[in-house]
C-alpha cells in the first residue's frame, strides 16, 4: 500500500514539474490575431500576455472605433490563447495522473 502511495506521490511531483515546464514553454508560444479588415493586429503569448499591438494610422482618427477594435481583437486573442493554454496543460496533467476510474472524463 505504501509503495503504491509513494509511487503515486512521485508521479504527482513529476507531473507538477512538467506542468511548470509547460507553463514556461507557453510563454514562448505566440499567437497573432487581426481585426477582420487587418487594421489592428496583436501578438499574444499562450499564457495570455500581450506582446505587441500594431495599429493602422487610419484608426488613430476615431477614438471610439479604435477602442472597439482593441476590445474585439484582444478578446479574440485571449480566447485563442486560453484554448492553447488549457489544451497543453490538460495534456500534461492527464499524462501524469494516476489511473483512477472516472478521472479521465475530467480531461475530455
Amino acid at each position: 500500500m505504501f509503495g503504491d502511495m509513494m509511487g503515486m506521490m512521485g508521479k504527482l511531483k513529476e507531473t507538477q514539474r512538467k506542468v511548470e515546464e509547460t507553463k514556461k514553454r507557453l510563454d514562448t508560444v505566440t499567437l497573432n490575431e487581426k481585426s477582420l479588415d487587418g487594421l489592428l493586429e496583436l501578438t499574444i503569448s499562450a499564457n495570455r500576455v500581450i506582446k505587441e499591438i500594431k495599429i493602422d494610422d487610419s484608426l488613430l482618427e476615431d477614438k471610439e472605433q479604435l477602442e472597439d477594435y482593441l476590445v474585439m481583437t484582444i478578446n479574440k486573442a485571449i480566447t485563442k490563447a486560453t484554448e492553447v493554454n488549457e489544451t497543453e496543460l490538460a495534456a500534461v496533467a492527464k499524462e501524469g495522473m494516476p489511473n483512477i476510474p472516472g478521472m479521465d472524463s475530467l480531461f475530455k
